[in-house]
C-alpha cells in the first residue's frame, strides 16, 4: 500500500490513541488522519480535529454542547454511525482502539468493506473471533496486530514458512501487586493497582494487568490471529517488559522481539507494516546493562489467568462470557463495589453459571454478551 495512507482512528482520547497520535505526527507524509472518535470527551477530541484537520469526527454519547470542530468537520453520535465511519470507503486503514466489547461491531465494519484493520482491541477476537476472522478472509482485508504482545509475533513470524510455527509465549510484568503476599492481595484499593510498574494505560487494561486478566484475553486472541492449538500458547512473567513474545519454530529455534515499554512501537510497525522508518522514541540501549529474567506464572496469585484458560479450553461463546464478566468485574472493582480479590470469583460464578449455546451472528454474540453481563451485575449485587 503506497503512502499517505487514510486513516481512521476510533478511540482518539485512549491511551492508545494517543500513542497512535505521536506516530502520525512523527510521519504526516506517510499517514493522513481522515476520521476519529471517542466516547465521550468532545473538548479533546475537537483539539485533535484541529490538528489533524479530520473530515469526520464521531462522539458515542451526543455532547452537552456542539464542539469547536474545524470548517469542514462533520460530527456524528451514536454506535450505529460508528460503524458507518469504520467502513467508510475513503479510508485505507482503521485502527481499533475501542474499550472492551464495543470494539467488535465497527472491527467487522471495517473489514466487510475490505479496510485493513490495525487491531488494537483484543476483546473484538475474543468475543468474536470465529466471525471476524471469517470476514477478513472472505474479504481479503488484513488484520494488523497493535498489541505489543501480538505485534511482536508478528514481526518474528515475517520470512518464515508458516508451518515452520511451533508454539509461542506472551510475556508479562505481573502488574503492580507481582512481590505481594497473596493474603494481602484483597486489600488492594483501585489506586494501588493504578499504578502499573512500566507501562503508561486506561484504567481497565490496568486493573486487568494487575488480575493478568488482560494476558488470558491476550491468550484467546493469539489462538485466532495465529491458529494455535491452547497447549501452544503460553505465558511468561518478564518483569522489565522488554521482551514482549517469544516464537518457537518447529527445528527448536526461538525467536523474541524487544523494545522499550512504549506502544509506539507496535503500532508503528502495524501502521506502516511492511515499511519501517524513524521511531518516535529511542531503542535499547544494547550497550547497558539488561534483565532478561523469565518465570512461569504462580496461578494462585493469578486465578483470572486461570479462569481464560479454561475458557480458551472450553471454546464456543466460553471466551465471550470470561470476557463480558471480567469488564463488569473490573467496573465495579474501580467504583468500590467489590475488592479486588473478588475480580476473579465474579468471572468464575459467571462461567459457572452461563447457559451455554453455539451462536455466529453479530447480533446474538451481543445478545449472549448482554445476558452474560446481566448475570455478573446479579452475583456482584449479591456480594456489594
Amino acid at each position: 500500500m503506497s503512502f499517505p495512507r487514510k486513516l481512521i482512528l476510533l478511540g482518539a482520547t485512549g491511551s492508545i490513541g494517543k500513542s497512535s497520535l505521536r506516530v502520525i505526527r512523527k510521519h504526516p507524509d506517510k499517514l493522513k488522519l481522515i476520521g476519529i472518535s471517542a466516547y465521550q470527551k468532545a473538548d479533546e477530541l475537537a483539539s485533535i480535529a484541529r490538528e489533524f484537520g479530520v473530515q469526520k469526527v464521531h462522539l458515542h454519547q451526543p455532547p452537552a454542547s456542539p464542539p469547536a470542530l474545524p470548517s469542514g468537520s462533520k460530527l456524528s453520535t451514536g454506535a450505529h454511525a460508528l460503524t458507518e465511519l469504520a467502513g467508510w470507503d475513503e479510508s485505507d486503514v482503521v485502527l481499533v482502539a475501542v474499550v472492551g466489547a464495543a470494539g467488535l461491531a465497527p472491527t467487522l465494519a471495517a473489514l466487510e468493506a475490505g479496510k485493513d484493520v490495525v487491531l488494537a482491541n483484543k476483546e473484538s477476537l475474543v468475543v468474536g473471533g470465529e466471525l471476524v476472522m471469517e470476514t477478513a478472509r472472505r474479504t481479503g482485508a488484513r488484520i494488523l496486530p497493535a498489541d505489543s504482545e501480538h505485534n511482536a509475533v508478528f514481526q518474528c513470524l515475517q520470512g518464515q514458512p508458516e508451518q515452520a510455527l511451533d508454539s509461542l509465549a506472551l510475556t508479562a510484568s505481573g502488574g503492580p501487586f507481582r512481590d505481594w503476599p497473596i493474603e494481602d492481595l484483597n486489600k488492594a484499593t483501585p489506586e494501588q493497582a493504578m499504578r502499573h510498574p512500566n507501562w503508561d494505560m486506561g484504567p481497565k487494561i490496568t486493573v486487568d494487568s494487575a488480575t493478568m486478566a488482560n494476558k488470558g484475553l491476550e491468550l484467546i486472541e493469539a489462538k485466532w490471529l495465529f491458529d494455535l492449538p491452547p497447549e501452544k500458547l503460553h505465558v511468561l512473567i518478564h518483569p522489565p517488559s522488554i521482551v514482549h513474545a517469544i516464537v518457537r519454530f518447529s527445528d527448536g529455534c526461538s525467536f523474541a522481539q524487544m523494545s522499550p515499554p512504549c506502544m509506539t512501537f507496535a503500532l508503528q510497525n502495524a501502521l506502516l507494516f511492511p515499511e519501517r522508518f524513524s521511531g518516535v522514541e529511542q531503542g535499547l540501549d544494547l550497550s547497558s546493562a539488561m534483565e532478561l529474567s523469565f518465570s512461569p506464572p504462580d496461578l494462585d496469585r493469578y486465578p483470572c489467568l486461570s479462569l481464560a484458560r479454561h475458557s480458551l479450553e472450553q471454546g464456543g461463546c466460553a471466551p465471550l462470557v470470561y470476557n463480558a464478566a471480567n469488564e463488569m468485574a473490573v467496573d465495579a472493582f474501580l467504583s468500590n463495589r467489590i475488592g479486588f480479590g473478588k475480580i476473579s470469583r465474579m468471572i468464575e460464578i459467571t462461567l459457572n453459571h452461563f447457559d451455554y449455546r453455539s451462536v455466529h451472528a453479530l447480533e446474538d454474540l451481543l445478545a449472549l454478551d448482554q445476558e452474560a453481563r446481566s448475570l455478573t451485575e446479579q452475583a456482584i449485587s449479591q456480594v456489594a
